[in-house]
């Protein structure tokens, strides 16, 4: 750990009328001083364990429930609105690169949009992105048991009411692995997204000979776009879920290490990885079937396909897969929901105890707990998949806000802004970056928009409440 003070590397707060916080020193070794109240992360998670965060959490429904469904909605057109899904994603990830390593710390977007529009709108992002990833977060483990539950039900296994006690001892356990060492859960994000991309390259090489008739026997042609090309957008909407992974790399930017390289790299680099195989899936998944047979098949669509070609075997490998993916979505999760927490806390938007950071191991346990606490409780109640579509409501509004953050910071820079990465065009990205995050959310359910708007309501009640007194210092 490193050495902060409150007016130096967090850029901490103080609630109007309080006593700054003291320096005290509490532990000394012979390479740092650690001070009660102000501690810095350490950085231990470098280019792979970034790219692991951010494709580990985006490599999980996008692949292994939307084809069937897309498909359903949009004919083989849906590798379009995956692509298009990824462009935009993309046109954040490049703004959100040039302010993380112009400010290297935890809380990501939460951060970047504090330093640049002020208190209130960190207030509204920082409380929305904490509930945004613990809903996800609960949707993820969900995910796992109901993959766990298949896995038991294609090899005959008794199947039990099992998901959620499944997905209740699994966050426990993801949450007491973050607890004990970012390190730790960065190895093991490492090892299953590692695992995870080998079983779907196997898959997808296969399948896309297959679809080119190179092996089996060729697929009959299919219209494109049979339902015309608004469907592309609204299933763009839908599955831009998929996408919000990138952003979580900009969460633990604290612990990245040479972030001025790392992130940029991570966060353009998930995308790109995972967009990809994204409409590869799609166009490997309509060719299997055709997109009216495979609508038929749900959620379970990729699970059919592997079957299809490699037979009972195939399908259990890709329930394997689904497992790993849900399991590396939850685990990135919960250590970003835990950043955003932190960081908040840190700026006494909540409680400042909150940002308490374990001695011991160096992770933020507090955080972690008000983190791991709230997803636990929300797969008790097991009604997650509409929550979940909200963190991507929420998460769309931050994006478009990041590029908004980019256009200020650039138009008034303060001493501090010196980037190491530096967006080409001018205004012109972040321009079409927040036009096309806000434009997407236009076309989602109007339940989702509302529950969204509730959500970012409550969260300005909770800064006129206890956070409006609060004043942000510099971000270095």
């Amino acid at each position: 750990m490193t050495d902060a003070s409150p007016d130096a590397a967090l850029g901490g707060a103080n609630r109007e009328g309080e006593s700054p916080r003291t320096d005290t020193p509490v532990e000394t070794t012979e390479e740092t001083t650690v001070h009660e109240g102000d501690v810095e992360l350490e950085r231990t998670i470098g280019l792979r364990g970034g790219l692991a965060i951010g494709v580990g959490t985006m490599i999980g429904a996008g692949i292994f429930v939307f084809p069937g469904i897309a498909a359903g909605e949009a004919g083989p057109a849906a590798a379009a609105s995956f692509a298009l899904g990824a462009v935009v994603a993309l046109l954040v990830a490049l703004p959100a690169s040039e302010l993380a390593t112009a400010m290297p710390r935890s809380g990501g977007g939460y951060y970047f949009i504090s330093r640049a529009m002020g208190t209130a709108f960190g207030a509204v992002v920082g409380v929305s992105l904490w509930l945004g990833l613990v809903f996800a977060s609960a949707f993820y483990l969900v995910g796992f048991g109901e993959y766990a539950v298949a896995v038991l039900a294609e090899v005959g296994a008794p199947r039990p009411e099992l998901v959620v006690p499944l997905a209740l001892v699994f966050g426990v356990a993801f949450t007491v692995l973050n607890v004990t060492g970012t390190e730790n859960a960065a190895a093991l994000q490492n090892y299953v997204v590692g695992l995870l991309l080998g079983i779907l390259v196997a898959f997808l090489l296969y399948g896309g000979a297959d679809a080119v008739g190179l092996v089996g026997e060729p697929s009959a042609p299919e219209t494109f776009a049979p339902f015309g090309y608004t469907p592309v957008l609204t299933t763009a909407a839908l599955v831009f879920t998929s996408y919000l992974g990138f952003a979580q790399v900009a969460t633990v930017a604290g612990e990245i290490k040479d972030p001025g390289r790392n992130l940029p790299l991570a966060m353009v680099g998930s995308v790109l990885i995972v967009g990809a195989m994204y409409v590869a899936t799609i166009f490997v998944a309509t060719s299997a079937f055709g997109s009216a047979a495979l609508s038929q098949f749900g959620e379970t669509a990729m699970v059919e396909v592997a079957r299809y070609f490699f037979g009972a075997p195939g399908a259990i490998v890709i329930l394997l897969a689904g497992l790993l993916a849900t399991v590396s979505s939850a685990n990135a999760s919960i250590l970003s929901t835990s950043r955003a927490v932190y960081a908040t806390s840190r700026d006494a938007i909540l409680p400042q105890w909150a940002s308490r950071v374990n001695l011991r191991y160096g992770t933020p346990h507090v955080a972690l707990g008000m983190a791991g606490g709230p997803i636990l409780v929300l797969i008790a109640v097991g009604e997650v998949e509409l929550l979940a579509e909200v963190a991507s409501f929420l998460h769309l509004v931050m994006y478009g806000l990041i590029c908004v953050a980019l256009i200020l910071l650039r138009r008034n820079p303060p001493a501090w802004y010196d980037p190491d990465f530096v967006v080409p065009g001018g205004p012109a990205i972040p321009l079409v970056g927040a036009a096309a995050s806000f434009g997407l959310i236009v076309f989602m359910q109007p339940l989702s928009q509302l529950v969204g708007i509730a959500i970012m309501v409550g969260a300005v009640g909770w800064y006129f409440y206890y956070a409006r007194d609060v004043t942000l210092k510099g971000a270095l």
